[in-house]
């Protein structure tokens, strides 16, 4: 086997110095030597150059954010409020979908506003107005709504200036504590603010969630709970910290978290999965849920936020109001404030719940129905803004906020307020020597697009395995080549840590904790990184480096592979060989010279884009034959490098492909690709089914070949082979590349990868000889047997010995059995399941596993479903025999959503459009769980035997030099008693690790270091107020039809474009 191996080594050496050209377009660079510079990439100057370039950009958003804020504080103190404000602001009729009519006043007249498509938005925006968004459950006609929109409209011409002196400026926007949103440009469909408002609102929390669980909480009560809770987890972020339990006579955590953990979006995931699994039953004891809520709070031993602590407690009622638990844990510092809500509509003496929260600088909030959960699980923001707006100065703190992907704009970075963020504080007073107001307006915000910081980071000049990253005190990336989620959540923040966007280890947790504490460092490691495809596993050598970004909350990263230390830039002063090098990328010399990909960069400002190579380049020739090269308009660097690079990789052709016959070694194909962004493709015909990535620094074997030494096989993706094999004269290409190593003095770098493309059906008949007792092809076949005394061999012996080449993923290579040559790049578990797990239990290979969590899935199926609405109580013939159910929580709690059903039908029936957008009929975010194996410890020959009883097969391995590839000669399986465990290695849909263990062992991190929590001043009497009387049947009647009535058909945002200067 050594002896074939050795031949097989010997064959595809040869094939690649005559046809790969590695050696010769060593000597063309050096021959050409006066052409280019090497430049040194110095990765302490580059990154304090990036980090301060993003500083200076975001100080600019900064101070526009500034002098919004300090606008918006002087209008409001100025305005004067009106009780009597009458309706007059515009709404448009979204009839036309090119413009909008905006009516103005109470007459009739319009103003017709043009929204005209923005690049810079992704949407149609209207520079000329504002536009107003209002939630459903607030009435847009009332009072406080109204001088609102008042004293914002002023904020108008601020937006606009701010965008004379930056026009890069994105969104400007107002978010109010009363719900209404203003920015700015005008767009007609609404933002989504939520997340980034709440994170800006107040200090960071520790918060326990108690829910009532006695037997007293109805059905439909109880699902108010759950939704009410669902939407307490909504308002808070990774800075906060959260525990959910349920209470009767004793209390109990809903889930398998026993202590308060980070409120990340997979944590919040569990408790909204767990709460729904509560169920109603035994008598109410506030004592133990209110004990096991401060022991929650107490505990120290654990992370957590450590700045505003508070309970939340969700009931139905009761008359203990626990006084005594108050004064062991909580009197007399009043150090955690409690929010008591009470839910569903009954006849309970509601006065010990807002006594709870008075005596503890809370709240007292009521949800009598599913209208009045939004609103009411928001406002305790408005209770913990107080110390925020009395401390004044010292709380006008600009935090950035996470990343947040909104599905029209793209990825985009907002900086909103709170620890820091900038809040918006009101600043009038009752009167002369009252005191200050302590009410927090809102926040005032500016998006950031990740691609204007993007922008300021090297593109080209690191390399293809190269790049920039960028990480917040969480851990999480703000920039990062992998951070690319496919699915888009409005609700949540994008939220990839380092360690999930790179595959962990030791040194990985190091440089994340020194980044996250603002240090400075270094640190060459060895690392495993997933090929771009993901179908691979390399162990690299990368250079980290980071410093922090000054005023910020984030630390910059550079990762830089030894290779790429130096790079090529092209000098290319003489306008004649630029004339002479340009015409070899005119597809009239494609049919002498091969066919020319080039990348598809930004090489000038004019340049039309396009997804087909061949249109880009015609319109890259086109714009070359009206510009220079050296134009101001154009990339100097891009264009002189790719320009070098057809010259160089045209000399390539001319001295070796071109007179070659690629027939002769079963060649379909050679080729050439270059860091400058050329890829040449020799013969011209060849490039009909050439379906690498154009741009090298995003194709799988070009990166790959850099990070391996030797000649790198990648046989077809599977998926491939599924459609008929039409291609390429019926047969099937396998990929072998290598890099170009070039050494120029002391200066070492790779600038090229070369390769050959080998015909499948004739390298397989070409192995089987090279693994036979043939010295070659033509001599005849000897035929041995299992009994006879020659040996045997791949070629004569077929029908008893399988012989493959498997390359390091543990994807087929090539194989002596003619039936498995349309399973070439298939996972070898799929075409000899026992044979592979042999070899990864002798440790030829290695498995790694890791999450994917920016995966998009499939809508599962809908469950069987009763007659009745999901979640909606469904009372029993004994409940209506019954009169005092009839009198009961529970059935005005039905009375109110058969009314809601009667009026909108949306009880019985699903309305077609909401459904067609509905979460079961879109991709959501999921995790998928990735395997990918690579090369183990055992490099030398290495004979086994599979021990089946007598079904035992003896194998023999061996990887081939200078190559990805492994040698397997192993007996044809005799019987089915060998059958054993399939590896897989298809990515698969998964839960994720399990989320319980992880917050035992939580990742580095730390939170915002000014803490607004208490202040002396505070004013606490105003603590929400609520009815102490039995309703009447009348009265509940009345509320409710009046409360159907007011509420809108569609849960819509309203958005206003205003389009007149006064109400």
């Amino acid at each position: 086997m050594q002896h074939w191996a050795r031949r097989l080594e010997q064959e595809v050496d040869g094939v690649m110095r005559i046809f790969g050209g590695v050696q010769q377009l060593r000597e063309i660079y050096k021959d050409n030597r006066n052409l280019f510079e090497v430049q040194e990439n110095e990765p302490q100057k580059l990154v304090e150059k990036v980090a301060g370039d993003i500083e200076s950009l975001l100080d600019r958003k900064v101070q526009a954010l500034k002098r919004l804020a300090d606008a918006a504080e002087n209008f409001q103190k100025a305005h004067r409020w009106q009780d009597n404000i009458k309706v007059g602001a515009p709404a448009p009729c979204p009839d036309d979908p090119e413009s909008e009519d905006v009516e103005r006043g109470s007459k009739a007249s319009t103003l017709r506003l043009d929204f005209i498509e923005d690049p810079n938005f992704k949407n149609k925006v209207n520079y000329s107005y504002t536009a107003v968004q209002i939630p459903t459950d607030i009435y847009k006609g009332s009072t406080v709504i109204l001088n609102e929109l008042n004293w914002t409209e002023a904020l108008e011409n601020v937006f606009m200036e701010n965008r004379r002196q930056d026009p890069t400026l994105l969104w400007q926007v107002f978010g109010s504590a009363t719900g209404v949103t203003r920015y700015y440009p005008g767009r007609y469909q609404p933002l989504h603010l939520l997340g980034r408002y709440i994170q800006g609102a107040s200090s960071p929390k520790d918060m326990v969630i108690i829910v009532d669980v006695s037997g007293s909480v109805s059905g439909l009560t109880l699902k108010l709970m759950k939704t009410s809770v669902c939407e307490m987890l909504d308002t808070l972020s990774d800075d906060d910290y959260v525990n959910v339990a349920s209470f009767n006579e004793k209390a109990q955590p809903v889930s398998c978290f026993t202590h308060l953990v980070q409120a990340n979006v997979r944590n919040k995931k569990v408790f909204k999965e767990a709460v729904q699994g509560m169920v109603a039953k035994g008598t109410t004891g506030y004592k133990a849920g209110f004990e096991y809520a401060f022991d929650q709070l107490q505990n120290s031993n654990i992370t957590r936020a450590n700045c505003n602590k508070m309970i939340m407690m969700f009931t139905d009622g009761g008359e203990d109001r626990v006084q005594d638990v108050f004064e062991k844990y909580n009197w007399p510092n009043r150090t955690v404030r409690v929010f008591t809500f009470s839910v569903g509509q009954h006849n309970y003496d509601v006065t010990p719940l807002q006594w709870m929260a008075c005596a503890n600088k809370g709240y007292y909030f009521e949800i009598p129905s599913i209208g009045a959960i939004r609103i009411n699980t928001q406002e305790y923001l408005d209770v913990l803004g107080r110390p925020m707006v009395l401390a004044g100065k010292e709380a006008k703190q600009v935090q950035w906020t996470n990343v947040y992907e909104d599905a029209l704009e793209g990825m985009g970075l907002a900086p909103f307020p709170q620890g820091w963020t900038l809040p918006v504080f009101n600043l009038t007073q009752d009167g002369p020597g009252e005191k200050k107001n302590q009410l927090i307006l809102g926040v005032m915000g500016i998006d950031v697009a990740l691609n204007d910081i993007k922008r300021l980071t090297p593109n080209y000049t690191l390399g293809a395995n190269g790049y920039v990253f960028a990480i917040d005190l969480n851990g999480y990336v703000l920039l990062h080549p992998n951070l690319k989620p496919q699915t888009t959540n409005f609700r949540e923040p994008v939220t990839l840590d380092f360690l999930d966007a790179e595959l962990e280890d030791e040194n990985k947790e190091e440089i994340r904790r020194s980044m996250i504490d603002g240090n400075k460092g270094h640190k060459q490691i060895r690392t495993l990184v997933k090929s771009l495809d993901e179908r691979y596993i390399d162990e690299v050598t990368r250079n980290y480096t980071w410093v922090p970004i000054r005023s910020t909350n984030y630390s910059l990263g550079l990762v830089l592979p030894p290779y790429s230390t130096f790079y090529l830039q092209a000098n290319l002063s003489d306008q004649i060989l630029q004339v002479k090098y340009f015409e070899f990328l005119l597809p009239s010399s494609f049919e002498s010279e091969g066919h020319v990909f080039i990348a598809p960069r930004e090489y000038c400002k004019d340049l039309n884009a396009s997804d087909n190579n061949t249109e880009f380049l015609k319109n890259f020739i086109e714009l070359m034959e009206k510009v220079t090269p050296d134009s101001k308009q154009c990339n100097n660097f891009l264009l002189h490098n790719l320009i070098l690079d057809t010259g160089i990789t045209q000399q390539l052709v001319e001295r070796v492909w071109r007179d070659q016959d690629l027939n002769t070694y079963s060649l379909l194909a050679v080729f050439a690709a270059t860091d400058g962004g050329i890829t040449r493709v020799f013969p011209n015909k060849a490039a009909e089914d050439w379906t690498e990535n154009p741009e090298p620094f995003n194709a799988s074997f070009y990166r790959r070949s850099l990070d391996n030494h030797g000649y790198v096989f990648k046989p077809p993706h599977q998926d491939a082979l599924l459609r008929p094999l039409e291609l390429e004269n019926d047969t099937v290409g396998i990929l072998v590349s290598t890099a170009v190593e070039l050494s120029l003095g002391r200066r070492t770098l790779r600038p090229a990868v070369v390769g050959v493309k080998l015909d499948l059906e004739a390298w397989a008949e070409k192995f089987k000889v090279l693994a036979s007792n043939r010295t070659h092809q033509d001599q005849p076949q000897q035929q041995c047997g299992p009994n006879s005394h020659c040996e045997m061999d791949c070629e004569v012996n077929n029908e008893d010995l399988l012989c493959v080449l498997i390359d390091d993923g543990g994807f087929l290579v090539l194989s002596n059995q003619n039936h498995q040559w349309d399973q070439v790049g298939r996972f070898f578990s799929e075409v000899d399941a026992n044979l592979m797990l042999a070899l990864y239990n002798n440790s030829f290979y290695t498995r790694k596993e890791s999450y994917d969590y920016q995966a998009a899935c499939a809508p599962q199926p809908p469950g069987n479903l009763g007659a009745a609405p999901r979640g909606v109580f469904v009372p029993t013939v004994a409940d209506f025999l019954n009169l005092a159910w009839w009198t009961s929580a529970a059935a005005w709690s039905l009375f109110q959503q058969l009314l809601y059903g009667l009026i909108y039908h949306s009880w019985f029936q699903a309305d077609p459009a909401e459904a067609e957008g509905s979460p079961e009929t879109r991709e959501s975010s999921c995790v998928m769980k990735q395997t990918q194996y690579y090369f183990g410890s055992v490099n030398a020959s290495y004979n086994a035997i599979i021990d089946c009883g007598n079904c035992s097969r003896l194998f023999h391995a061996q990887r081939l030099t200078n190559t990805n590839l492994l040698f397997v000669v192993a007996e044809k399986p005799l019987c089915s008693q060998c059958e054993a465990g399939r590896l897989l290695q298809k990515e698969t849909h998964s839960d994720g690790p399990e989320q319980c263990e992880l917050v035992q062992r939580p990742r580095y991190r730390r939170g915002p270091h000014i803490c607004f929590d208490y202040n002396a001043t505070e004013d606490t009497s105003d603590c929400g107020r609520g009815a102490s009387f039995p309703p009447s049947l009348g009265v509940l009647v009345s509320l409710q039809l009046l409360l159907l009535l007011g509420l809108p058909p569609r849960p819509q945002p309203q958005v206003l474009v205003h389009a007149s200067r006064r109400l």
